[in-house]
Order: C-alpha cells, then sequence, then structure tokens
C-alpha cells in the first residue's frame, strides 16, 4: 500500500461529503465498514472480495439475528465502499442468508400521551418535541432548524438537506406559531446585541460556507436550537453547532419515565404518532406520505396496519 494513500476512514469521509451524504449516513456506513474489517481479523477490505462479504452478511443474519432492514442496512455500506470508495464493484452477491427477523409495527402513542410527555420536558426540548409530533419532523431535522426554515406568512417549516439529503416543506401547526415567533425573536435580539452566544460563526453544510462566505454570521443562517459549546468545523474554525440530537433522546426519554407511559417511546415515536394522528382525521395517505419525506408510499402505509386501515372494510364476527 502507498504510504502517502490517505486512510480508509478519510477515504470515506471524502467520498460521503463529496455525494453529500448525510452525517448519519457516514457514521452508520462507517459502523459497518469497521465492523466488517473486525470480523475477518482487521484484513483491508481491498484484500477480500464477494465471498467475504458474503460471510459477513449471512453471520449477520444467522448468529447475530438482525433485522432485515438492519442486515440491508450493512449491505449498503459495504457496496458502498467497494463500488464508490475502493472501485471493485462486488458485482451479484448470491447466496447470501437473508435475515427473516420481521419487521414490528412502530409504537405510537395517542394524542393525549404524546402530550402529557411534551408537558413534562423544559425549554428548548419541550419545543422541539412539539415540531417532532406537530409537524413530523425527525428529531435532527428539528435540532437543525434555522431562522429562515419558519415561513411565517405561510404557516409552513421548510426542511433542508434531510434523510437522502432531500429538501421537502411540511406545515406549521397554528400552535407554534407564537412558541416559534417567541424564540426567533429571542435569537434576533440576542444576535443583534452579539452576545457571547453569536461571537462565533454557525456551522455551514458542506461548502455553502466558501460560497457564501458571510452566510454563517447572518441572522437568517443562525440555528433555532444551538449548542451551549463550540465545536470545530471541517476547516479547523470555531463554530457554533446545533442543539447535540443526544440531548434531546435524553430528554424525551426522561419525560416519558416520568410521564409513567408504559411505552417504549423515544423521539421518534413523535413522527410515528403525527402520521397516525393524521390518517386517524381522514387526510389522504398521499398527503401524508409528502410531510413526511416518505420516497416510497409503502413505507408510509405502515401507519394504516397500526390502525388497522388495511383490512377493506372486513368486520370481525363478533361484531
Amino acid at each position: 500500500m502507498d504510504g502517502n494513500e490517505p486512510k480508509l476512514r478519510d477515504q470515506v469521509r471524502a467520498v460521503c461529503r463529496v455525494n453529500h451524504y448525510s452525517i448519519r449516513t457516514e457514521k452508520a456506513y462507517w459502523y459497518w465498514i469497521r465492523f466488517f474489517i473486525r470480523y475477518h481479523q482487521m484484513k483491508h477490505p481491498r484484500d477480500m472480495g464477494p465471498g467475504d462479504v458474503k460471510e459477513f452478511l449471512t453471520w449477520l443474519a444467522v448468529e447475530r439475528n438482525v433485522a432485515m432492514a438492519t442486515q440491508a442496512q450493512a449491505l449498503n455500506a459495504l457496496v458502498f465502499l467497494y463500488t464508490s470508495v475502493l472501485d471493485q464493484p462486488l458485482g451479484d452477491i448470491e447466496g447470501i442468508v437473508r435475515s427473516k427477523k420481521p419487521r414490528k409495527l412502530p409504537v405510537v402513542l395517542t394524542h393525549d400521551e404524546a402530550i402529557s410527555i411534551i408537558n413534562h420536558l423544559g425549554e428548548p426540548d419541550k419545543l422541539i418535541a412539539s415540531l417532532m409530533y406537530g409537524a413530523g419532523l425527525r428529531v435532527t431535522e428539528a435540532c437543525r432548524l434555522r431562522v429562515k426554515d419558519i415561513d411565517f406568512s405561510l404557516q409552513l417549516i421548510n426542511v433542508r438537506d434531510g434523510k437522502g439529503a432531500k429538501d421537502r416543506t411540511t406545515l406549521l401547526p397554528a400552535s407554534l406559531v407564537e412558541p416559534l415567533q417567541a424564540r426567533t425573536s429571542e435569537v434576533r435580539q440576542q444576535f443583534r446585541a452579539k452576545s457571547d452566544g453569536y461571537a462565533h460563526p454557525v456551522s455551514m453544510p458542506y461548502a455553502l460556507s466558501r460560497k457564501y462566505p458571510g452566510a454563517s454570521r447572518s441572522l437568517e443562517w443562525q440555528w433555532l436550537f444551538s449548542s451551549p459549546g463550540l465545536c470545530a468545523d471541517q476547516f479547523g474554525e470555531a463554530v457554533r453547532h446545533h442543539r447535540h440530537v443526544s440531548s434531546v433522546q435524553k430528554s424525551v426519554r426522561n419525560a416519558v419515565n416520568q410521564a409513567g407511559i408504559g411505552k417504549r417511546a423515544g423521539c421518534h415515536t413523535f413522527r410515528h404518532t403525527f402520521a397516525t394522528e393524521l390518517l386517524k382525521r381522514g387526510n389522504d395517505i398521499r398527503t401524508v406520505q409528502d410531510l413526511l419525506g416518505h420516497a416510497d408510499l409503502r413505507t408510509t402505509q405502515i401507519y394504516t396496519h397500526v390502525l388497522g386501515q388495511g383490512f377493506a372494510g372486513v368486520r370481525s364476527p363478533l361484531g
């Protein structure tokens, strides 16, 4: 191996950034690539091939009993590695033992349960959870909202760089207009007063910091929910990032326990509940699909099974 060749981790990161993959996808892919390498006793992937990939994926299904989606994610990571990073396409991998662990229906809350959990949260996590439930946002999407993403005149939320690097719009609940206006006003006042929290630029996606060099210090690009601490961006400069997802997840778990909800609920449960509540109230499933940002209608249809709406009007003989 060429001593000047970048480390595999750096190569994977570079290709992910060039293709505008989300940070979560990048981390997930590297997790499976590293797992694959460790499984094969630290052999470099360049010295392995389709047979080694097949063995690893089969082991995941047979020994680890992973879900179908988990095995598929591992396969996607390795196909990405060999095709896009190493330029050694795997071709057709035949004979893989597919995981048969069934996909489970998502956990959903009642409206009262969702509100109870939200009311056990302090700010800003209460507002973030309200956005997850009221607008169907993923926790990462809620944490990444910037001042410019809230359109009060049209009562819309612009979701930028969501899952799959896709943009979409979703509804802004009327009950959140006032709290979000107050939040925006607070950010505006602190920004104009040049308080300590706004002395440094905010982090910017990909190459936008070069394309729009002044954007990171503008009001429009400020985070609605910023992190209390600073971090280094891809150029090594000190910037302020958005509120960390794990902090919100921890707060929600604690709120679920405090509310006494006997369900295994978390941040994503709010999004599931948003979808089921809309369908329960007679909204069109394709509209719900658009609001959630699902590429495939079949992903949205899982919620009809949660509600028992997938039975074509069949009634139980018991009445």
